[in-house]
């Protein structure tokens, strides 16, 4: 038995629409689904993939009050890039379109860059480091 990685994200956003401009507009990723959630019919649920089959998903729930950070939340997910480069290039491309970034940072075995998204969210980019991504967590 071996666990090959994470299948789907699921968060909370209170309009999808808006959490669509990002996700798909700016950030690219596709549409794999925009419908009726299986585990809530009366909410509606976006599924949204990148190239290599990862998914985050959102499901619209507008009359919730915001969240609170703590025990039991989730701190930020992140996305995967390939170089330090590339991750430069993101950087400017979201302040090019007036998403707030952080700089890229040096994070010892890879490299980052933090945004929020509509909702909130912490969404992180980051560059696969040694014993990240194919192979497990590091040594």
């Amino acid at each position: 038995m071996r666990l090959r990685g994470v299948h789907h994200v699921t968060a909370i956003c209170r309009d999808l629409d808006r959490t669509i401009g990002l996700y798909r507009d700016v950030l690219g990723l596709g549409i794999v689904h925009d419908g009726p959630s299986d585990d809530d019919p009366a909410a509606r649920h976006v599924w949204f993939g990148t190239a290599d089959g990862s998914l985050v998903s959102f499901m619209q729930y507008p009359q919730l009050p915001e969240g609170v950070v703590g025990t039991g939340s989730t701190h930020h997910f992140a996305l995967r890039v390939d170089s330090v480069e590339e991750l430069q290039a993101w950087r400017d491309y979201l302040r090019d379109r007036g998403v707030d970034c952080t700089d890229v940072l040096h994070r010892s075995a890879f490299h980052s860059l933090y945004l929020r998204d509509p909702d909130g969210h912490v969404v992180e980019i980051a560059t696969a480091g040694p014993g990240f991504g194919a192979g497990g967590p590091p040594a």
